[in-house]
Protein backbone atom coordinates (compact mmCIF):
# COMPACT_ATOMS: atom_id res chain seq x y z
CA UNK A 1 0.00 0.00 0.00
CA UNK A 2 2.60 2.78 0.65
CA UNK A 3 1.86 6.08 2.82
CA UNK A 4 -0.13 6.86 5.17
CA UNK A 5 -4.12 6.12 4.80
CA UNK A 6 -6.41 9.33 5.52
CA UNK A 7 -9.71 10.34 4.54
CA UNK A 8 -8.33 13.72 3.37
CA UNK A 9 -7.50 11.67 0.38
CA UNK A 10 -11.20 11.50 -0.65
CA UNK A 11 -12.38 14.26 -2.20
CA UNK A 12 -14.88 15.73 -4.72
CA UNK A 13 -14.47 16.20 -7.81
CA UNK A 14 -16.75 18.60 -10.58
CA UNK A 15 -16.39 17.16 -13.62
CA UNK A 16 -17.34 19.19 -17.05
CA UNK A 17 -20.83 19.81 -17.86
CA UNK A 18 -21.95 20.95 -21.41
CA UNK A 19 -25.48 21.71 -22.20
CA UNK A 20 -28.37 23.96 -23.09
CA UNK A 21 -32.07 24.04 -22.96
CA UNK A 22 -31.65 20.49 -24.92
CA UNK A 23 -29.97 18.83 -22.02
CA UNK A 24 -26.89 18.21 -20.51
CA UNK A 25 -23.48 15.76 -21.50
CA UNK A 26 -20.43 14.93 -18.77
CA UNK A 27 -18.18 13.13 -20.15
CA UNK A 28 -15.08 11.20 -18.60
CA UNK A 29 -11.60 11.72 -20.01
CA UNK A 30 -9.46 8.90 -19.07
CA UNK A 31 -6.76 9.77 -16.59
CA UNK A 32 -7.47 13.44 -17.08
CA UNK A 33 -10.46 14.41 -15.52
CA UNK A 34 -10.43 11.78 -12.30
CA UNK A 35 -6.19 11.20 -10.58
CA UNK A 36 -6.53 7.93 -11.89
CA UNK A 37 -6.82 5.74 -15.35
CA UNK A 38 -10.04 3.82 -15.32
CA UNK A 39 -9.87 0.05 -16.01
CA UNK A 40 -13.39 -0.73 -14.81
CA UNK A 41 -16.62 0.04 -14.98
CA UNK A 42 -20.19 -0.79 -13.20
CA UNK A 43 -22.92 0.36 -11.86
CA UNK A 44 -25.45 -0.24 -8.64
CA UNK A 45 -29.22 0.26 -9.17
CA UNK A 46 -32.33 -1.03 -7.94
CA UNK A 47 -31.28 -0.63 -4.48
CA UNK A 48 -33.83 -0.57 -1.99
CA UNK A 49 -34.55 3.40 -0.66
CA UNK A 50 -32.73 3.36 2.26
CA UNK A 51 -30.12 0.32 2.22
CA UNK A 52 -26.73 0.31 2.22
CA UNK A 53 -23.80 -1.36 -0.02
CA UNK A 54 -20.21 -1.20 -0.17
CA UNK A 55 -18.60 -1.33 3.55
CA UNK A 56 -15.39 -2.49 2.52
CA UNK A 57 -11.82 -1.00 1.61
CA UNK A 58 -9.83 -1.76 -1.39
CA UNK A 59 -5.83 -2.63 -1.00
CA UNK A 60 -4.87 -0.80 -4.42
CA UNK A 61 -8.25 0.10 -5.86
CA UNK A 62 -9.23 3.48 -6.49
CA UNK A 63 -12.77 4.33 -6.75
CA UNK A 64 -14.60 7.25 -8.55
CA UNK A 65 -18.08 7.45 -7.41
CA UNK A 66 -20.77 9.62 -9.24
CA UNK A 67 -24.37 9.82 -8.45
CA UNK A 68 -25.65 9.09 -12.15
CA UNK A 69 -29.60 9.54 -11.17
CA UNK A 70 -30.91 10.27 -7.58
CA UNK A 71 -29.05 10.34 -4.39
CA UNK A 72 -26.77 8.72 -2.04
CA UNK A 73 -24.31 9.18 0.81
CA UNK A 74 -20.73 7.81 1.40
CA UNK A 75 -19.55 7.40 4.88
CA UNK A 76 -15.66 7.38 4.48
CA UNK A 77 -13.37 6.36 7.58
CA UNK A 78 -9.50 5.73 7.64
CA UNK A 79 -9.87 4.17 11.25
CA UNK A 80 -9.15 6.75 12.92
CA UNK A 81 -12.37 9.46 11.97
CA UNK A 82 -14.91 9.25 9.23
CA UNK A 83 -17.09 11.71 6.72
CA UNK A 84 -20.01 11.58 4.83
CA UNK A 85 -19.99 12.95 1.39
CA UNK A 86 -23.65 13.15 -0.24
CA UNK A 87 -23.86 12.55 -4.06
CA UNK A 88 -26.84 13.95 -5.85
CA UNK A 89 -25.88 15.85 -9.00
CA UNK A 90 -24.40 13.38 -12.16
CA UNK A 91 -21.55 15.70 -12.65
CA UNK A 92 -19.75 15.52 -9.11
CA UNK A 93 -18.05 12.44 -8.12
CA UNK A 94 -16.15 11.18 -4.99
CA UNK A 95 -12.61 9.76 -5.19
CA UNK A 96 -11.63 7.28 -3.01
CA UNK A 97 -8.22 6.18 -2.92
CA UNK A 98 -7.21 2.74 -1.95
CA UNK A 99 -6.81 1.95 1.88
CA UNK A 100 -10.16 3.92 2.69
CA UNK A 101 -13.41 2.32 4.41
CA UNK A 102 -16.40 3.13 2.59
CA UNK A 103 -20.08 2.34 2.52
CA UNK A 104 -22.97 3.64 0.55
CA UNK A 105 -26.15 4.57 2.26
CA UNK A 106 -29.37 5.99 2.41
CA UNK A 107 -29.70 5.35 -1.53
CA UNK A 108 -33.03 7.62 -2.97
CA UNK A 109 -35.40 5.19 -4.94
CA UNK A 110 -34.23 5.00 -8.42
CA UNK A 111 -31.00 5.90 -7.74
CA UNK A 112 -28.62 4.71 -9.90
CA UNK A 113 -24.64 4.88 -8.83
CA UNK A 114 -21.96 4.49 -11.43
CA UNK A 115 -18.44 3.72 -10.45
CA UNK A 116 -15.21 3.80 -12.14
CA UNK A 117 -12.60 2.02 -10.71
CA UNK A 118 -8.33 1.85 -11.62
CA UNK A 119 -8.88 -2.00 -11.58
CA UNK A 120 -10.60 -5.15 -12.50
CA UNK A 121 -12.04 -7.21 -10.34
CA UNK A 122 -9.94 -8.68 -7.95
CA UNK A 123 -11.35 -10.20 -4.41
CA UNK A 124 -7.78 -10.43 -3.09
CA UNK A 125 -7.95 -6.53 -3.44
CA UNK A 126 -10.87 -6.38 -1.02
CA UNK A 127 -11.24 -5.95 3.09
CA UNK A 128 -14.35 -6.74 3.91
CA UNK A 129 -14.16 -7.43 7.17
CA UNK A 130 -14.17 -4.11 9.55
CA UNK A 131 -11.67 -5.55 12.46
CA UNK A 132 -9.08 -6.54 9.53
CA UNK A 133 -9.46 -3.29 8.12
CA UNK A 134 -8.23 -1.75 11.35
CA UNK A 135 -5.69 -4.04 11.53
CA UNK A 136 -4.74 -3.44 7.87
CA UNK A 137 -5.17 0.40 8.43
CA UNK A 138 -2.97 0.01 11.55
CA UNK A 139 -5.53 2.02 13.87
CA UNK A 140 -7.12 -0.71 15.90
Amino acid sequence: MGGKIDIEGCCLIRLPKIGDRNGQITAVNNGLDIPFPVRRVFYLYDIPAGESRGAHAHKECHQFLIAASGSFEVMVSDGRSEKIFSLNQPHIGLHIPPGIWAAERNFSSGAICLVLASQDYDEADYIRSHAEYLIYSKND
